[in-house]
């Protein structure tokens, strides 16, 4: 059992330099601790995930072109989160509005090499089976 991530839970990427939040929109009015509960497709940038600060990821082309204008000396650039998939592996046994829950021990890849992973799930007292 794992605690429920809901609207306002802290966020990490590890080629990130500073946390993130997640924002989880009211659609289906579901609500634990009095917040919106998240489901495995709350992955869209800049709705659901802020930004992490700048990017330290070379895979990132913002990051990797102002490193080599820099002559190789890494440089981070903005952050901006490319997420092709949802949450994994989500809660199959809690399905909120059709959609499996997400917990604190999901993760959510990006693009650019980092794995984005749920730091404080903002809910502190009830459990998802």
């Amino acid at each position: 059992m794992a605690l429920p991530v809901i609207n306002g839970a802290m966020l990490m990427c590890p080629m990130g330099v500073a946390p993130g939040t997640l924002t989880v929109l009211p659609t289906s009015m579901v609500l634990f601790e009095s917040m919106p509960v998240a489901t495995i497709f709350d992955n869209i940038p800049f709705a659901n995930i802020a930004p992490f600060g700048v990017c330290t990821s070379l895979a990132n082309p913002i990051t990797a072109a102002q490193t080599a204008a820099a002559l190789g000396v890494l440089t981070p650039g903005a952050c901006i989160p490319v997420l092709p998939a949802p949450w994994v592996p989500g809660v199959p046994t809690v399905m909120i509005g059709g959609k499996p829950a997400l917990d604190m021990t999901c993760k959510c890849t990006c693009a650019y090499g980092g794995v984005i992973q749920i730091i404080n799930p903002g809910a502190t007292t009830e459990l998802l089976p």
